[in-house]
């Protein structure tokens, strides 16, 4: 992950505060502001081991009770304006706005729907028009999270666009804990993929970025898959067990776009 220390950074949905402390001290950034989506109170019953004293004690302003799906949530920055806009390892099990959705969408629509809201709104509320404009994710690259096309069709619809992507080493981050979702448990160190979207072209990251082959012709973007030799075989796979699964996912994220577009524009 590329980070220039010059920037204005907004961690989001940093649970114990872990990344944005190692992003203090690894970075020593001019600008940050941490935020996280439990209560004050929560993080420090929910996590033994936290980083709110710590970045506290360092002047770090840190939001607490920031849901990234809840336009509500992003004016608590009162017109504060970032560089870059950072979702950690993002898992749905951690917001209570699951309930709220889970008789209508499939644990991975509803995955996708956080991630397409936290661009939006960070589009919207956080980023600076006159800077890189730039919004990371970090994910595995291990099911069930490579089955949510992020650099497929996650900002479809939205201003922002995927720039490509870049290796998260966790190294780089000294005393960052990558969490089980809503558990006090510190998950193996993990190595990830950063994705980038923004509304603008970036020419600073543009030899940091890699653009997978895969989302490029003759390739099948959902399943990775290609280049096909022979018709033949781009048939085969259309037509295979795997590539139906995830065409259904797809299917299954193209009506949430849908009745969620609807409703915005009531």
């Amino acid at each position: 992950m590329y980070l220039n220390p010059s920037w204005r950074i907004l961690t989001v949905g940093d649970g114990d505060l872990s990344f944005s402390n190692a992003v203090r001290t690894a970075l020593q950034p001019n600008s940050l502001v941490a935020s996280t989506y439990d209560s004050r109170t929560t993080v420090t019953t929910k996590y033994t081991d936290n980083a709110l004293t710590t970045l506290s004690d360092a002047g770090i302003n840190i939001l607490t009770e920031f849901d990234v799906t809840k336009p509500s949530a992003w004016q608590q920055l009162d017109g504060q304006k970032f560089d870059v806009v950072i979702f950690q390892f993002p898992l749905i099990p951690a917001f209570q706005n699951e309930h709220a959705f889970k008789q209508q969408a499939s644990s991975n629509t509803l995955n996708r729907a956080l991630l397409h809201q936290y661009i939006k709104n960070a589009c919207d509320y956080a980023l600076d028009k006159a800077g890189p404009q730039l919004c990371y994710i970090t994910s595995k690259d291990v099911k069930p999270y490579l089955h949510w096309n992020i650099e497929g069709s996650l900002a479809q619809g939205l201003n922002a666009h995927y720039l490509g992507q870049m290796p998260f080493d966790i190294r780089l981050f000294p005393g960052y804990k990558v969490r089980n979702v809503d558990r006090d448990k510190h998950v193996k160190d993990t190595s990830g993929i950063t994705y980038v979207f923004s509304p603008s072209e970036n020419k600073e990251l543009r030899s940091k970025l890699t653009y997978p082959n895969y989302l490029t012709d003759n390739h099948c973007t959902l399943c990775r898959a290609g280049p096909f030799c022979f018709e033949e075989d781009k048939q085969k796979h259309f037509n295979g067990k795997k590539h139906l699964q995830m065409q259904s996912l797809e299917n299954d994220w193209q009506q949430w776009l849908k009745n969620y577009n609807t409703e915005k524009n009531r």
